[in-house]
């Protein structure tokens, strides 16, 4: 039972509020009288040289801040990652620039501590039925995982160990963090903005809470039983508890992996497809959405570890959410009205979910609608027009070469929509992050084929697609 690569240990993370609370307003009292004495002399030169100063100033704050967030580990680290993510509409892109270096932190617990608390989550005597690799396979903010194995029957399993007090820490780490970013002078304060936040509270909660995971986790399983293209672990109860999960080890390699970059055009396009289908089963027939776009919670296993075809494995159930019909329908409405180029109905779907409205000019809908419906432009078929590079000599969709978010982005950039846009319902920020993760994912797998039957299986129930 080997384990990967040893990774930088420590003995414990800080889980006292007051002892947090107190690193953490030391630091934004520290930045916020930087930025303080910045905005004091910047009043000089012209107005380019004034905002790359600005930029300047907020870069070096961003990076002072998340050096701080990262010496505290735990929520905080987990907290400012979901920053990163989700914060583009509230946060300047040098700070979420620079929240995105906390993702690569890997600073493990020892062995000692996560001993201590796997006997203290299962007592002694379960604990003594496995044999625990004490190296962890991976390490993240939240908690790390390790592999055992059960000395009874010899099943290889997994134990994702939550660290010593997180949970605990989640709303005082929320709120502190909140309030540096304030004295630092790097967030606008308002009610979107506190709505955000309030979200991910809740997804810091959904998180932390293993018996949730497991239950989600056993969920996903049981609507993916019968499809053969996905794996997913099977939680082992006895071994588990309010903060530890055993489930069985699943192997794969990562999606970027030369194994699977070396597979055919063929092969790697069917698991793009398989992951485009797992998408719109959740969004069109489960109203359960996996949320988290990291690649670290997928895997592929290849045809020749089964024997039978390639899979992928889905792994980390921790940012599921449930979305009501009142948020989807509109949204499943749009897509639909996207498909069928029907740009009045897009524009009704986009004011009915509040981030279009009714009174901005009629070009600026129009526009702002067209670049919704361009966001379809993989599952469109014939019926929206292609570049050529986006599309190879059999007519089928290339994910990689289309470059399309980026294509995306600036046409919303160059046009007035900037102008008039506003913060989006927090529901369609993860959503729209959930999307972009699912169409990142084809394109690292550098699929060809053609979107527009899976979609229209999902509109109208046609034969295309088999998942769900």
């Amino acid at each position: 039972m080997g384990s990967e690569k040893k990774r930088s240990s420590v003995s414990r993370i800080k889980t006292g509020s007051f002892e947090r609370r107190l690193s953490l307003t030391r630091a934004g009292l520290f930045a916020g009288t930087r930025m303080a004495g910045h905005y004091a002399t910047n009043w000089f030169g012209n107005r380019e040289s004034r905002q790359q100063r600005r930029s300047d100033m907020l870069s070096r704050q961003a990076r002072y801040l998340v050096e701080e967030l990262g010496q505290l580990k735990g929520s905080v680290v987990k907290i400012g990652q979901i920053m990163a993510l989700y914060g583009e509409h509230f946060l300047p892109e040098e700070v979420t620039e620079a929240l995105h270096t906390l993702e690569d932190r890997t600073t493990s617990l020892e062995w000692a501590t996560i001993e201590r608390t796997l006997k203290a989550e299962l007592g002694e005597q379960r604990l003594s039925e496995l044999e625990v690799d004490p190296e962890p396979i991976g390490a993240a903010s939240l908690g790390q995982v390790h592999r055992a194995r059960r000395r009874e029957d010899g099943e290889e399993l997994v134990l994702k160990i939550q660290y010593p007090g997180v949970a605990d820490a989640v709303d005082s780490d929320l709120n502190s963090v909140a309030q540096v970013l304030k004295m630092a002078r790097v967030v606008s304060w308002g009610p979107a903005f506190d709505e955000w936040l309030e979200e991910v509270r809740a997804m810091m909660h959904r998180e932390v809470d293993y018996r949730l995971e497991a239950r989600t986790t056993e969920s996903f399983r049981q609507k993916l039983l019968d499809d053969p293209r996905f794996i997913v672990p099977r939680v082992i109860e006895e071994y588990s508890s309010d903060h530890v999960i055993a489930s069985t080890y699943e192997s794969g390699h990562p999606v970027g992996s030369d194994p699977v970059q070396s597979l055919s055009l063929e092969r790697r396009s069917a698991l793009g497809k398989g992951a485009l289908e797992l998408f719109l089963s959740e969004l069109f027939i489960w109203n359960e959405i996996q949320t988290d776009p990291n690649f670290g919670n997928y895997r592929i296993r290849l045809a020749e570890e089964t024997g039978d075809r390639d899979c992928i494995v889905l792994l980390d159930f921790g940012a599921v959410q449930r979305y009501s019909d009142a948020f989807l329908g509109p949204v499943r409405d749009m897509i639909r009205a996207s498909y069928e180029q029907d740009l009045d109905a897009v524009i009704e779907g986009g004011i009915k979910l509040n981030f279009m409205q009714a009174d901005w000019p009629r070009p600026v809908l129009e526009r702002f609608g067209g670049v919704c419906m361009r966001v379809l432009e993989p599952l469109s078929g014939e019926a929206m027009e292609k570049p050529d590079y986006a599309v190879n000599e059999r007519g089928e969709y290339r994910w990689k070469q289309s470059d399309l978010p980026n294509r995306v982005a600036r046409e919303a950039t160059r046009s007035a929509i900037n102008r008039y846009f506003r913060i989006p319902p927090k529901e369609f920020v993860f959503l729209n992050r959930k999307l972009v993760g699912v169409y990142t994912f084809i394109a690292v797998l550098a699929a060809e084929f053609d979107g527009e039957p899976v979609l229209r299986h999902y509109l109208y129930g046609e034969s295309e697609g088999t998942t769900g």
